[in-house]
């Protein structure tokens, strides 16, 4: 009998969330097959079967939180002895059948059959089976067919909008008032990726004192230079610039590129300057990291960022590329929107996020007026490692940086 047991597939990690299982009791299963979906703190990953067998017991329900070693299945082999199976990026463990910590076998008949592999994201998926809808046959909207969870919650209310009452309203009293019953109302799980944001960010804001300071930049120079390089037929995007300016700022205010270590009574200046990226996908917020922005040329930046956020968005980045920032970029700006208060992805000691680039009129120091194009940005840091007055001299030596990109293009700074 081989025991599928929970390894460490992250840094930190100690914890995961059973999001769903592949097999039932009783299916036969070859080595490296697909045997459950684990969603940490990081990523969605899947642990394969170490062996070929038939899965003689599952321990735990979907929705399940285990922590590391725990054992999630069993699979028999047809032989007596039990035997060590390597192990793999997400190993399987071996040893003499125990008393399982959970004895509540899943029964076959609660178990869905494995689901077809189609394109669609593990949350969606899961929504789908939370739903009890067939996600074949959910048309999805993404890129290449992909099933969002939009497609799966707008199925779900076409096949319900014509039998089921959204409120009805209770005759009105003699007294006069009027009461409104909610007798239904729409509800979406707290799970997977949602609930791992909620508790990062809880976890942020009940341990780091956040103070957020406002300020603008002038991209005009920014922008010609832009328009100028697209006609020479290079394109660079604005987030690289942003980027090398970043980068740059936090080498003159290493405070910022910071972690408070409380136990030891110190603050740690990073010498590396690896930078998250804060990106919105149809599972939730994630944040890649790009490694050594200091030294890197604004052409690899952009390759790199690009890279990230595509990985990011169709869900295949590893536990490496969200690991080991020391700083986190949001660029919200292309959404829209003039100010926020970003949180601080703990235990880093801030965040910036760069919001809507727009036309103003503008007061130059020879008193003309000009129209520029100004963004607004939003600097949140940790009031335990540095003040005020250090947050406004960063945004001023940002400004510098990048309302003269061509010093950061010719890598004069």
């Amino acid at each position: 009998m081989v025991e599928v047991k929970f390894h460490d597939i992250g840094e930190g990690m100690n914890e995961g969330e059973i999001i769903n299982y592949f097999v039932k009791v009783g299916d036969t299963v070859t080595a490296d097959q697909p045997l459950v979906e684990m969603q940490t703190d990081k990523m969605v990953a899947e642990i394969p079967s170490p062996v070929s067998g038939k899965v003689q017991t599952i321990h735990y329900d979907v929705g399940t939180t285990v922590t590391i070693g725990s054992t999630l299945l069993e699979i028999n082999t047809g032989q007596e002895e039990t035997y060590a199976s390597s192990e793999k990026e997400v190993s399987a463990a071996v040893s003499v059948p125990e008393k399982p910590t959970k004895p509540s076998q899943p029964q076959a008949k609660k178990q869905k059959k494995p689901p077809k592999r189609i394109i669609a994201a593990p949350h969606t998926r899961r929504i789908a089976r939370e739903n009890d809808v067939d996600i074949e046959q959910v048309i999805g909207s993404g890129p290449n067919g992909r099933v969002l969870d939009q497609d799966i919650y707008r199925y779900v209310e076409q096949k319900t909008a014509t039998n089921v009452p959204t409120e009805h309203f209770v005759q009105p009293s003699d007294s006069g008032d009027s009461i409104t019953e909610t007798v239904a109302s729409d509800t979406i799980p707290f799970t997977g990726i949602r609930k791992q944001i909620a508790k990062k960010m809880t976890e942020s804001l009940t341990t780091i004192p956040h103070v957020t300071h406002y300020d603008e930049a002038d991209l005009t120079e920014l922008m010609k230079l832009r328009a100028e390089l697209k006609d020479a037929g290079e394109s660079i995007s604005v987030a690289a610039f942003f980027l090398k300016a970043i980068a740059l700022t936090l080498k003159e205010f290493p405070v910022f590129n910071a972690q408070l270590d409380e136990e030891n009574e110190v603050i740690r200046l990073h010498k590396n300057y690896h930078i998250g990226l804060a990106t919105n996908t149809d599972n939730g917020l994630l944040v890649p990291v790009l490694r050594d922005v200091n030294k890197k040329s604004l052409r690899t930046i952009h390759t790199e960022m690009k890279a990230l956020t595509k990985k990011a968005q169709d869900g295949k980045l590893t536990v490496k590329e969200m690991s080991g920032g020391t700083f986190t970029i949001s660029n919200v700006g292309p959404l829209g929107g003039i100010g926020a208060t970003p949180i601080i992805n703990h235990p880093q000691t801030s965040i910036i996020a760069f919001h809507k680039t727009k036309k103003a009129p503008v007061v130059m120091d020879n008193d003309e007026i000009s129209v520029r194009s100004i963004m607004t940005m939003s600097l949140s840091f940790d009031h335990r490692v540095t003040d005020g007055a250090n947050a406004v001299q960063f945004t001023n030596r940002f400004n510098e940086l990048i309302e003269s990109p061509n010093k950061l293009l010719l890598e004069l700074v």
